[in-house]
């Protein structure tokens, strides 16, 4: 029953040894532009809505802020492109900060991506339900918090059925969506025709006139803070080097193929809408958005118009569901990225088997929700919080990139600095502004939130050094062992006692738990079996080339505990499976091993700490004890071997020291 629900809700588990499924699961770059470009352009829905409003009764300056819009998204496109082709194998702002300026760089980058990525997710389904209420009776609004936890949870439930699943689901909305804006704006700005002529003298002598009514110090302040509040419009862009992993072959032609699809369609969309409000005179009418009343004013006579403002605002309020894809997908990859670098839990590595990064879409899910549940899904609210740590990325990025060509200054290099050079002073100049105008707004909450993040990730990876540090008494016994060759080679004796020892890679801990065996039982075994699991994580799912090396590199380790073995004195065979579940491949492996040896013992290695806590459990794995449970109830005998590890005192009381107890 388990698993019949299971499969109903988050399909079938997929094999990631058919060569045919990383072909089956990648998107080609129209299916990336909705899955990751979505957020982009969702941003339409509430960034230039957001930026116009700051104008206050300067709305000329419309004309100007959509020039400077759409010129800074083809902009960071090209950065942005830049780095497709430098890092061909993703990781965006995170491995570009890492790689180029250093690891606590690309800390602090990817934590204030990640901390966006969350936002976005909460901002893209508050801002959807928003927009689809608009036009409900207003009895309807005191269900829009309800509307938007349940729609989260759908979303999560959608992630963890597969990437492309989802995308498909939502791709008719997307073509709606594009469809129906692309006829509003064409008919909101060429409907006008005759104004367009003077609409450009009007703005330099409307312009004119406030600088002599101001300054030309405020005028410039007015328009900078409109331009950073619409900042939401850019926080898409960076999604296609984060997600470059799940795009077709050739990625990095694929990867600047959907980043030309966004930032045409992001610039018209965003550009076209601000000249739309103008022209047609919009303002704010309570309980509706402003791209709203211009879908309203605009359609208001039309034959059908009733129906096309119903369908328009319908497709808007789910295109916002479409953007928080970027988060679900780009999301957990930077924490995947992150937890290599160990970083984050090793956990958020792990692949389900619908070969989605589990954790961590279940992370950006829920952290999404606390954020909705914190702000009540007030747009107003999240507004404020968001896209301020888009801009920390983007800042790092850019930086990063102008010193790389400034150290490589190899072919093209000049022109490829005077875009990265453009990007840094454009992404500094709205993150200062936006930063300033935000934070006494309520934008410290999201500072705060991000440093949290940061000490909480210089943690973990203390705590893995700390760790790493005392293991490395294990891996001297791998220099101090007495081996010598074996005079002949050892006889299998199939029905003496065969000791099963699960291994993870020839290291110390697992000569350790060997050497355990035989202080433990003295003479008493006559066969050993190494059995490993070669864990397809995210690391390792990127391509038929990366999965070849994991067998290759896992068959090798487990020859040289049979070279031990037989060195020793005793038989050795080995047996290894592929699996993106450690746990059930070490089960499977089990089952197989049981038929062969009948008088076996199953053997494993945990690691067990002083001091044990929640957190030791969050950051290392507790396969053993799992796994143990599981064959005993099966009638095996298992055994585990522990590793006794003391932590430096740091970590408990402030002192320094500490040893390892094997």
């Amino acid at each position: 029953m388990t698993v019949r629900l299971k499969e109903l809700f988050f399909g079938k588990p997929k094999d990631p040894l058919d060569p045919r499924v990383f072909h089956n699961i990648s998107l080609i770059a129209f299916f990336a532009w909705i899955g990751l470009g979505a957020d982009g352009l969702s941003s339409s829905c509430y960034g230039p809505e957001e930026a116009f409003l700051a104008l206050g009764r300067y709305s000329h300056l419309a004309i100007l802020l959509a020039i400077a819009v759409a010129a800074t998204v083809f902009i960071l496109s090209a950065s942005y492109s830049q780095i497709i082709e430098l890092f061909p194998t993703g990781g965006g702002g995170y491995l570009v900060a890492t790689k180029l300026i250093g690891p606590y760089s690309g800390l602090v980058s990817g934590c204030a991506l990640l901390v966006d990525y969350v936002l976005t997710v909460a901002m893209s389904v508050a801002a959807s339900i928003d927009a689809i209420i608009s036009f409900l009776p207003p009895e309807f609004h005191a269900w829009k918090l309800t509307s938007t936890v349940a729609v989260l949870l759908i979303l999560i439930a959608l992630n963890l059925r597969g990437i492309k699943e989802s995308v498909m689901v939502l791709m008719p909305i997307f073509a709606v969506f594009v469809i129906t804006h692309f006829i509003i704006i064409l008919y909101g700005i060429f409907s006008h025709g005759s104004h367009l002529s003077p609409l450009i003298v009007d703005t330099i002598t409307e312009t004119r006139a406030g600088i002599s009514e101001i300054g030309i110090f405020a005028m410039l302040f007015i328009f900078m803070r409109a331009f950073s509040l619409g900042g939401g419009t850019f926080t898409g862009i960076e999604a296609v080097s984060n997600g470059i992993q799940i795009l077709r072959e050739p990625r990095v032609a694929t990867g600047k193929r959907t980043m030309m699809y966004m930032a045409f369609s992001l610039a018209f969309m965003a550009g076209g809408i601000l000249v739309s409000y103008l022209l047609n005179d919009i303002h704010r009418v309570p309980g509706q958005t402003l791209n709203a009343a211009l879908v309203h004013r605009l359609t208001d006579g039309w034959p059908f118009g009733q129906v096309f403002f119903l369908v328009t605002l319908i497709s808007e309020g789910a295109l916002l569901l479409v953007g928080a894809q970027a988060g679900f997908i780009d999301g957990p990859r930077v924490m995947s990225n992150m937890a290599i670098d160990n970083w984050f839990p090793r956990r958020f590595k792990n692949l389900s088997d619908r070969l989605v990064i589990k954790d961590g879409i279940a992370v950006v899910g829920l952290a999404a929700l606390a954020v909705v549940l914190y702000t009540r899904a007030s747009i107003k609210i999240l507004v404020v919080m968001y896209s301020i740590n888009v801009f920390i990325t983007f800042s790092l990025s850019q930086f990063a990139m102008v010193q790389h060509w400034i150290q490589e200054r190899k072919g093209t290099w000049l022109r490829k600095l005077s875009v990265n050079i453009t990007g840094l002073f454009v992404t500094m100049g709205i993150l200062i502004v936006t930063a300033t105008v935000k934070f006494k707004e309520g934008g410290w909450v999201t500072i705060v939130i991000t440093t949290l993040l940061v000490f909480f990730c210089l943690w973990v990876r203390r705590h893995y050094a700390q760790t790493s540090r005392a293991l490395r008494h294990l891996d001297e016994i791998l220099s101090d062992l007495p081996l010598s060759e074996s005079a002949s080679q050892p006889k299998k004796l199939a029905q003496q006692p065969t000791a099963v020892l699960m291994v993870n890679g020839y290291n110390g801990m697992g000569v350790h738990s060997y050497l355990a065996i035989h202080r433990s039982f003295p003479g008493h075994f006559k066969n050993f079996v190494f059995i490993s699991v070669g864990v397809i994580d995210s690391d390792r799912f990127k391509g038929v080339g990366e999965i070849d090396n994991l067998k290759t590199s896992v068959g090798n380790d487990l020859n040289k505990f049979v070279e031990l073995a037989e060195k020793t004195g005793f038989y050795a065979e080995n047996r290894m499976i592929l699996e993106t579940d450690v746990t059930e491949g070490l089960e499977t492996l089990c089952d197989q091993v049981a038929k062969e040896w009948p008088r076996k013992v199953f053997f494993m290695g945990q690691l067990v700490f002083e001091q044990e806590t929640l957190w030791n459990r969050l950051l290392h794995n507790q396969t053993s004890y799992s796994l143990q449970r599981k064959l005993l109830f099966k009638g095996y005998e298992a055994v585990i071997l522990p590793i006794r590890v003391r932590l430096p005192e740091p970590v408990r009381a402030g002192q320094a020291g500490g040893i390892l107890r094997p």
